[in-house]
């Protein structure tokens, strides 16, 4: 049985699938492992698969927003996170997204980090594995051809960026540690370990002010700060705090009707964190960050919650490695750090007190500036 508010549906068969790869991805097997694993498991499912290798930076953005995709029952991206993420703002951009964003989205792992496809794999109720395992995993729920919803977060800078994120943004140590361990990508998810170690050694601070609105504060009550809580089910097929359908003129992107234009102040019923100097923030909408970083386990693919996750100041680097090591298992949140606060909520805004760090969304770079979602 379904949890509350989530509805399945199932691809045709035969069944038209279009192949997003980066052949760059991950070690840069994508596409030897797509002919050697996936093809065969499609073929046996009478899925046919059209390959589109892409070249550059935007190419699978450029491709979804101007594609006839009536052609086409699934989108399949092969590739880590960030070629998602331009499909699906690639998929925003159109004029009909409304219906574009209905056309069912699959992602075969071939990246270093993974995410989304170790949270999905999570919630099929498989072990959590990695490399060949996982693609394997996520092929064969391919071919079952089950879909459902997904929560997709609205973003907001201050330059005026509007971007779609199905899985994270991040400021600070977290962030930090995936930019600079791009370099090491041909190892894999070991690359995240070894940045990791690196940028413990110069452990750095991040000045800024934190507010959110937390999941369960009703309109007009403002909260003291969080203690530790799980995110419950229930929410939108719309990115998390849009208004309902009807509401808005045809093609219109929807409007975010939590939030308050960013040079206002946030509403009085947020709560603002008193502190303000984090090692990070990180606000996550799924359950995995990589293919062992289980970092929200709460998450669900369509709980209209972003699991937001910040260090204060104070924390030392032993208990930080600790709080990394608990992470592959989940059990960070049992280390009992003081320095770690976790609470589920329907929005949150950023604002960095200087421009130090990088922000990452969907594990892709952005540059420092307030921000809310």
């Amino acid at each position: 049985c379904p949890p509350p508010g989530l509805s399945y549906g199932l691809l045709p068969r035969p069944c038209r699938a279009l192949v997003l790869l980066n052949p760059q991805s991950g070690p840069g097997l994508a596409l030897k492992d797509f002919h050697a694993l996936v093809q065969p498991m499609l073929a046996e499912a009478d899925i046919a698969a059209t390959v589109f290798i892409t070249e550059k930076a935007q190419h699978a953005h450029e491709k979804v927003r101007d594609e006839d995709l009536s052609q086409w029952d699934t989108l399949v991206v092969m590739s880590g996170d960030g070629l998602l993420h331009e499909v699906v703002n690639g998929l925003m951009e159109r004029p009909d997204w409304e219906a574009a964003m209905t056309k069912p989205l699959c992602i075969l792992p071939s990246g270093s980090g993974n995410a989304l496809a170790a949270s999905i794999n999570y919630y099929a109720g498989n072990e959590q594995v990695s490399k060949h395992e996982l693609l394997i995993n996520c092929a064969f729920i391919l071919c079952k051809g089950l879909h459902t919803q997904m929560d997709l977060v609205s973003l907001s800078t201050a330059s005026g960026k509007r971007l779609f994120s199905f899985l994270s943004f991040g400021w600070g140590f977290i962030s930090d540690v995936d930019i600079a361990s791009e370099k090491y990508r041909k190892l894999g998810n070991a690359r995240f370990t070894l940045g990791t170690l690196q940028h413990l050694a110069r452990l750095q601070l991040y000045r800024g002010r934190l507010s959110y609105l937390p999941a369960d504060a009703a309109p007009g009550t403002s909260s003291d700060e969080p203690a530790v809580a799980n995110g419950s089910a229930g929410g939108t097929v719309l990115p998390v705090g849009t208004e309902a359908p009807g509401a808005r003129a045809e093609g219109a992107l929807p409007e975010d009707s939590l939030l308050v234009p960013l040079q206002q102040p946030v509403p009085e019923h947020w709560t603002v964190v008193r502190e303000e100097e984090f090692v990070f923030v990180y606000a996550i909408y799924q359950s995995h960050l990589g293919s062992d970083l289980f970092m929200a386990p709460a998450a669900r693919l369509h709980d209209g919650r972003i699991h937001l996750f910040f260090l204060k100041a104070g924390v030392t680097r032993v208990t930080l490695l600790k709080l990394f090591l608990a992470m592959e298992k989940g059990t960070h949140l049992e280390v009992n750090c003081p320095h770690l606060h976790y609470v589920p909520v329907r929005a949150f805004r950023l604002e960095p007190r200087t421009a130090a760090g990088v922000m990452t969304v969907d594990g892709e770079a952005l540059a420092c500036e307030p921000v809310q979602g």
